[in-house]
């Protein structure tokens, strides 16, 4: 058993001492304290485990003291004493948070497995506050690769809108990382702690999808043996994602828009009315304006989900991404599959470098891991794409949407700084050098462009 921290708190010096030196023979290490404000002080000098506290005491309680230390520390386990004719204290203080009680004279072999399955529990807080950590780092806008200025004015788009709770509508292609954006924004938020909970609404017939995001109760159609709750109870306090919001059915449509206008719903099937402290981040790859126009979509739900709308351009509008995302992925897989450093050859990288990608970035991602799983060297070749890549013919200035002359050239210009600048690992005197420009006037370019990493 994981080794505590422990607080004991008791104005009896007797019961103090003995619960004190029987949780030292156990390894703990064990403060003490009469009263409550003596328990606070020790509290915030030192980083605690568990409070052992009595329930009655002179002045001030043990329930005065899970008060106020919950208010500091909202995790923290504490466990009240009483004697037997004072249950009913021991009651309102599990109401009010505390996480077990024990009745006087303390049983020990109790009070072991109390302690134990707080040490359990505070290895699973612990553990969760970790894994929460790692996604908000994961998520964070740092971590998206990019430095096309389509991206760079989502992704500000995106920092702003983190910062409140307004419902977000995100539009763009399958694969340009729709929901990569709705993860960012929750992890960047002041709901980061709480669930994200993410829907494909289109995965779903209606009445699946209403007993998906409302929950449903026992009875309320045919196989609910039991009480489910849905998406918007899983997600209470965070951010429920609704992807393909253009897929869901008219009945649907309007529960939806009664939860964003309330905040209350109800299980299928129920008469309980809940509330529903969510915020929401929509997301589409349809034509929203024609669908309302077709009848197939309503306005008002519409204005209610599109709140703040951010657009994600395909990634064959912003090949400057391109480039860097097929590093990006190389790395990440060559590490995955335990593979050693991999790069691709000057013919790979050109084909992967003019094709189209119209599944955008999760093909770009599928294209570079299979070519890491099927190669048999360092380098990766030609032959380890695809032959859809291998046999797509090169674009030309004809058929591709290219600007004005200005816009080809500096863009030709881009594309010779980011191989440049990738070719010799981001080191910018090596860059210059490859260029046959001074390092000065490489830097005003890259600060020109907004290059920022």
């Amino acid at each position: 058993m994981a080794k505590l921290s422990i607080l004991v708190v008791d104005d009896e010096t007797s019961q103090r001492e003995v619960l004190s030196g029987y949780l030292r023979k156990k390894k703990h290490v064990v403060f003490s304290a009469s009263s409550v404000p003596n328990a606070l002080k020790t509290f915030t000098q030192h980083s605690i485990d568990l409070i052992l506290t009595d329930l009655k005491m002179p002045d001030l309680s043990g329930i005065d003291l899970l008060t106020k230390v919950r208010a500091l520390h909202p995790d923290i386990a504490v466990v009240v004493m009483t004697a037997f004719g004072t249950i009913e204290g021991a009651v309102d203080a599990l109401q009010k948070g505390a996480f077990s009680y024990l009745t006087k004279p303390i049983n020990l072999d109790e009070l072991d497995v109390l302690v134990g399955r707080i040490a359990e529990r505070n290895q699973l807080v612990s553990e969760n506050r970790i894994l929460k950590e790692q996604l908000a780092e994961k998520f964070s806008f740092k971590e998206i690769v990019s430095r096309s200025d389509a991206m760079d004015r989502v992704l500000q788009m995106a920092a702003r809108v983190a910062q409140s709770d307004a419902a977000v509508l995100v539009r763009g292609e399958s694969g340009t990382g729709k929901e990569l954006i709705a993860k960012t924004i929750h992890f960047s938020s002041s709901r980061r702690a709480n669930p994200f909970i993410a829907v494909n609404c289109a995965a779903l017939n209606a009445n699946l999808l209403e007993s998906e995001l409302f929950g449903h109760e026992k009875g309320a159609f045919t196989g609910a043996d039991r009480q489910r709750r849905g998406r918007f109870e899983m997600a209470e306090g965070g951010t429920l994602f609704l992807d393909e919001i253009g897929d869901i059915a008219p009945a649907t449509q309007v529960r939806l828009l009664r939860v964003l206008q309330e905040k209350e719903f109800e299980r299928v099937g129920g008469n309980e009315t809940l509330h529903a402290d969510v915020r929401i981040i929509a997301a589409t790859n349809k034509n929203l304006e024609k669908a309302i126009a077709d009848g197939a979509f309503r306005e008002d739900l519409y204005y209610r989900l599109n709140v703040v709308s951010i657009e994600i351009a395909p990634l064959r509008q912003r090949r400057e991404d391109v480039s860097m995302l097929l590093d990006h992925y190389l790395q990440h897989f060559a590490r995955q599959q335990k593979r050693p450093a991999l790069s691709f050859s000057k013919e790979a990288r050109d084909i992967l470098l003019r094709y189209d990608y119209p599944g955008n970035v999760r093909e770009l991602e599928n294209v570079v891991l299979r070519a890491v799983v099927l190669s048999h060297h360092e380098l990766i070749t030609t032959a380890d794409l695809p032959s859809s890549l291998r046999d797509a013919p090169a674009e030309s200035a004809s058929t591709r949407n290219v600007g004005s002359l200005e816009e080809q050239v500096e863009n030709l210009e881009k594309d010779l700084v980011f191989e440049a600048l990738r070719i010799s690992s981001n080191n910018q005197s090596k860059a210059a050098e490859l260029l046959g420009l001074s390092e000065r006037n490489l830097r005003y370019r890259l600060k020109k462009w907004n290059v920022k990493r």
